[in-house]
């Protein structure tokens, strides 16, 4: 058979009704597209698709004639409803056949266990039978390779790998068995950036960064939003020598935060939070939270960063009024003279936090989340912010934010907002930076 070509393009496949139905979430795609982009292979397609064995194939053929290398993950298992081993022998024409040395590492793990290897668990050591396996040191479920002929394509042949879904099977088999067995054009750089950047909106950072966006422009710049963060994204992709495509994307990246100074807060894989627990550590610093309509998503969002610990004390959610008073002392007349959903109440909580607490911070949050509760003068999507220091403990400095969208929108918005709050009070100490969404 004649050797597969030089891999420039890739497709991702994701299997799997829970995530076609939208019960998981997919974030296998990103990563292998991240890694293949690495290795100067660009993902033309990502493809989500159920556990259909006639879709599968379907969705095989195509690619493969498209690209010359597909890989996909999930529907490997031993379930009635795992059938990525059957559509690939579909598409090859090939019966399955049993690994001999799959099935002796599946009795072997199997065993190991105390467990007797069952009849539906041998077909995860089943093949196509010229693919080869893929072993998978983590989970009982090998990955498929197979050479499979594109007739209607360019080249002759297309390689698509097969790798079981869970991620931490996923990755130390794309890493050993995939990334070896790639064959990336020689003389071909692909190189991406990622700078991010919060509290600005996507035109207004669109139109300070201006000319650098052209879209026939050498790196390109792009940008996406997500949830109150902009991503900066700066792409290399043809034949300058790696070195030379660096400098290349250095003198952008230099031009990009020239023109959106001290809005960006980091570069590659740093989140917002993961900004914020560095320059709280780096000060000796803590931080504090008190929530009310957020419903403790602020103090989630912190601890999901491993590490967070060093910086982060805790929190409170307040939510109901007499939480507010009875847990960190809003005064009830406040309440009654202003509102839950107020300035006031915003900078009782604050500092409410930092009483109770040993923390250098406290950030609150107070707002009409909806869908309903609001009013003419504060309709839904108002949300107060307030920010003390230890430095001035009877103090806070409160800020009114209007977030658009359906109550979900609001809330992880509100939680954006506070941590640039935040972010910027560390980094700027007395300066008054505008942020996104900022009312008044």
């Amino acid at each position: 058979m004649t050797p597969p070509p030089t891999h420039t393009h890739a497709a991702i496949v994701s299997i799997g009704d829970e995530l076609s139905l939208g019960q998981n979430l997919d974030t296998n795609s990103r990563w292998i597209a991240e890694q293949l982009s690495i290795l100067g292979i660009m993902t033309l397609e990502h493809v989500t698709i159920g556990d259909d064995q006639a879709d599968t194939a379907r969705t095989f053929a195509r690619l493969a004639e498209r690209t010359g290398l597909v890989i996909s993950t999930g529907g490997l298992g031993p379930t009635l409803d795992d059938l990525t081993r059957q559509a690939l022998a579909d598409i090859l024409g090939e019966p399955l056949i049993t690994d001999a040395d799959a099935l002796r590492d599946l009795e072997t793990r199997f065993t190991s266990r105390g467990r007797t290897l069952s009849e539906i668990q041998k077909i995860q050591a089943c093949r196509p039978a010229s693919a080869r396996m893929i072993p998978n040191p983590n989970g009982t479920a090998p990955g498929v390779h197979a050479v499979v002929p594109t007739p209607r394509s360019t080249f002759p042949h297309a390689d698509i790998f097969c790798l079981p879904g869970p991620p931490g099977e996923m990755k130390p088999m794309f890493a050993a068995s995939v990334v070896p067995a790639l064959r990336p054009a020689p003389g071909r750089t692909v190189r991406v950036r990622f700078i991010h950047m919060t509290g600005v909106g996507e035109g207004d950072a669109a139109a300070a960064l201006g000319p650098l966006m052209d879209r026939n422009r050498v790196p390109l710049v792009g940008i996406t939003a997500s949830g109150g963060v902009l991503t900066c994204r700066i792409r290399y992709e043809g034949p300058l020598p790696p070195d030379a495509v660096d400098a290349l994307i250095e003198e952008t990246a230099v031009e990009i935060r020239r023109a959106i100074g001290p809005h960006i807060f980091g570069e590659g894989g740093l989140s917002l939070v993961g900004a914020i627990l560095n320059e709280l550590v780096s000060r000796a610093a803590t931080l504090a939270t008190v929530e009310s309509c957020t419903g403790g998503m602020l103090g989630q969002l912190i601890t999901d960063v491993a590490g967070s610990s060093a910086a982060y004390v805790g929190g409170f959610v307040s939510y109901a009024n007499e939480f507010k008073t009875e847990l960190v002392g809003v005064d009830p007349v406040t309440i009654a003279q202003h509102g839950a959903v107020s300035e006031a109440t915003a900078r009782e909580m604050a500092i409410g936090g930092l009483r109770l607490t040993s923390a250098s911070y406290a950030l609150s949050i107070t707002g009409v989340a909806g869908p309903g509760g609001g009013t003419a003068m504060k309709p839904v999507g108002t949300v107060f912010i307030g920010l003390a220091s230890r430095a001035a403990p009877d103090q806070a400095v409160v800020r009114r934010f209007f977030m658009p969208g359906p109550r979900d929108d609001v809330r992880r918005r509100a939680v954006t907002s506070a941590l640039s709050m935040l972010l910027f009070t560390l980094r700027n100490p007395g300066a008054r930076m505008r942020l996104l969404w900022e009312q008044g």
